[in-house]
Formats: C-alpha cells, sequence, structure tokens
C-alpha cells in the first residue's frame, strides 16, 4: 500500500513544538480568566512592535470568527463589503460575515490571480447607487494570500488603501496566510499593515493549534470588538492558553520560519509541475492542470489533495504545510515532472 501523503489542506498539518511547548508551560500556572492572564496582556504590545503602530489584539479560535467579529466591527448592518468573488469570506465561511454583521452585503468583484485591483473595483461596483435603498459601501477586505495562492504587494495593499479611504471605506486583510505572504515578499510585516484598520492573523495554517489573532488598528473600535467576541463565544475563560500559542509563533520568527519551509516546499512542486500552473506560486499552494487520468494516477500513489476548477477539469490545487515531510514533496515533484 503506497505511503499517503497530504496535500490537502495547511489545516491537516500538526502543530508546532514550540506551540505546544507554550500551552505545557502555561498549564500550571493559576491565572486569571478573560484576558487577565500575563499571556494576554502581552500581546497587543507584540503585534504592536510587529507591525509598527499601536493595536489591540484579541484571540479567537477560528479563522472565520477572525474575519467575522473584524469585519461586524468594522461595518453596520446596512453596509456593503467589497471583496474578491473567490475571496473565502464569500465561498467558505457559511455566511458567517453577513450573520456577524447584521445582514450586511458581500458585493463580489472579479480580480486576475485572484487580485483585486482599484479599477476592478471600480468596475464591478459602477452599477452601485448608494442610495437609502440599496446597502451602504463601508469596507473592502482583501486576502493575503490570496486564495489563489497568489500576494499583494506592499505597493499593491498601499494603492487600494490609498483607493478605499477616497471611498470612505474601511480595510479589513484576511490573513490566513499572511506568513506565506511576508516570507515570500521578504518585507516587514508594517509595510503591508500600514493602512489597515484590522487584520486576521492565520497561525492554525501555519504551526498553530487552535488560535488566531484579530489585530485592530482603530483603538476607538476595541471596545466594541471586546463586546462582539464575548456574545459570539470566542472569548475562552482560559485565555492563556490562546494568547500562549501566538506569543509562540511571533516570538523568534517561528511564524516566519514555517511559512519560509511551506513555501520552499511549493517551489519545488513549482517547478516540477512549470509549463501547467495555473497561477504564479508566491506562497503555499500550487494550482496545476493535470493530464487526463492524472489525478486517479496520483492519489493511486498515495498523495491526497482537492480537485479544482469545474467537475472534470483536471485541475489541482496542491497544499504544502510547514511539516510536509521531504519525502512527500520530493516524490510528487517526480509524478509531476513525469506527467
Amino acid at each position: 500500500m503506497a505511503t499517503l501523503f497530504n496535500f490537502m489542506s495547511d489545516n491537516a498539518a500538526a502543530p508546532c513544538p514550540e506551540v505546544l511547548a507554550a500551552i505545557t508551560a502555561a498549564a500550571p500556572a493559576q491565572a486569571a480568566g478573560y484576558d487577565g492572564d500575563d499571556w494576554s496582556r502581552q500581546l497587543d504590545a507584540l503585534f504592536g512592535t510587529l507591525c509598527g503602530r499601536p493595536c489591540a489584539v484579541l484571540p479567537v479560535s477560528t479563522g472565520t470568527a477572525a474575519n467575522a467579529l473584524a469585519l461586524a466591527t468594522l461595518v453596520p448592518p446596512w453596509g456593503a463589503i467589497a471583496c474578491h468573488s473567490e475571496a473565502h469570506v464569500q465561498v467558505d465561511e457559511c455566511g458567517a460575515p453577513e450573520f456577524f454583521t447584521g445582514g450586511a452585503k458581500l458585493l463580489l468583484c472579479p480580480g486576475g490571480d485572484g487580485k483585486l485591483t482599484s479599477a476592478g473595483l471600480d468596475a464591478a461596483l459602477a452599477s452601485h447607487r448608494g442610495d437609502v435603498h440599496q446597502v451602504q459601501m463601508a469596507a473592502l477586505t482583501l486576502t493575503q494570500a490570496t486564495e489563489c495562492g497568489t500576494v499583494y504587494t506592499p505597493a499593491e495593499v498601499a494603492a487600494l488603501a490609498a483607493h478605499a479611504r477616497a471611498k470612505g471605506w474601511r480595510l479589513h486583510m484576511d490573513g490566513a496566510r499572511f506568513a506565506n505572504a511576508v516570507a515570500h515578499l521578504g518585507c516587514a510585516p508594517a509595510s503591508l499593515t500600514a493602512d489597515l484598520d484590522a487584520l486576521s492573523f492565520g497561525c492554525i495554517k501555519n504551526g498553530g493549534l487552535g488560535a488566531e489573532a484579530i489585530v485592530l488598528f482603530d483603538l476607538a473600535l476595541a471596545d466594541q470588538l471586546r463586546w462582539r467576541r464575548k456574545r459570539a463565544g470566542q472569548m475562552p475563560s482560559k485565555g492563556r492558553f490562546n494568547a500562549a500559542q501566538i506569543i509562540a509563533m511571533v516570538e523568534d520568527d517561528v511564524w516566519l520560519r514555517n511559512a519560509r519551509t511551506a513555501n520552499a516546499g511549493a517551489q519545488a512542486l513549482a517547478r516540477a509541475a512549470a509549463g501547467r500552473l495555473m497561477y504564479p506560486v508566491q506562497a503555499n499552494e500550487v494550482f496545476v492542470q493535470l493530464a487526463p487520468g492524472e489525478p486517479q494516477r496520483l492519489r493511486d500513489a498515495g498523495f491526497l489533495f482537492y480537485d479544482w476548477g469545474d467537475a472534470g477539469s483536471n485541475q489541482a490545487r496542491l497544499v504544502v504545510s510547514w511539516d510536509t515531510p521531504a519525502e512527500g514533496i520530493e516524490a510528487l515533484a517526480r509524478a509531476l515532472a513525469a506527467g
């Protein structure tokens, strides 16, 4: 029987040793609950240094909660949020943004390689009147890295931020794979967060266990977010365990080390599939056009992955995690190169 190698999702990855050690270290402590512990109190300063500006940081247990609660804090129920038509908030969150905002609408905008542009936003929203009969545009959300595995550069984020600001919109970033984007760009995180109102900082896909961080840069909204988080059941009584995971990821750049490892594995697959790539490989996801019959041959050889695109298209998404075995990456690369 073939050895199974999982390239379905980085959600399948194990928690990294630093995260497990941090949880173990926090376990014996008698600590105040509900963000009153020493670990939770470190988060604002830690991310303030990372992002180069003051912020309020609230851990939650899922990326969906991070996105939905952040957007609910930024957008009223009669508001609208512009997003890419393939954005995770639209395709994979079961209406959570609409639910937690109390009814705000997602307005879908296309864009090549999973990315939005100012011109594309204007074209997609040209028919939106914004009068009392329609939802009011209130925010733009960007996915970094995108659902196509591509990355917004600092200049692209700045241009979209300026465009949003000129229209009076707030700006949110879904950073489930923010680490992979920063690792690819080799830039300071602050160059991507300078214009944001809120960031959903992903940990779970990158070696975390069960904690994500909402990083809120508009401090005037911090209390509102705290109340929303509690109301949503996302404020654990023993919050030190969530905070400890996040600290362990950010301290000593574990988050970047893990992301660089995953990105490097994706690059190895991209080289093997050269000429068949659907999008540029800039993070840890590889989208490839397979030949007829090739998906089943790969599965028979022990490789797990998601089919992509339309049924029967023979398109596949391959995701490399921080802990994907090197022998699995090498074996898949050989199989892809062989066609």
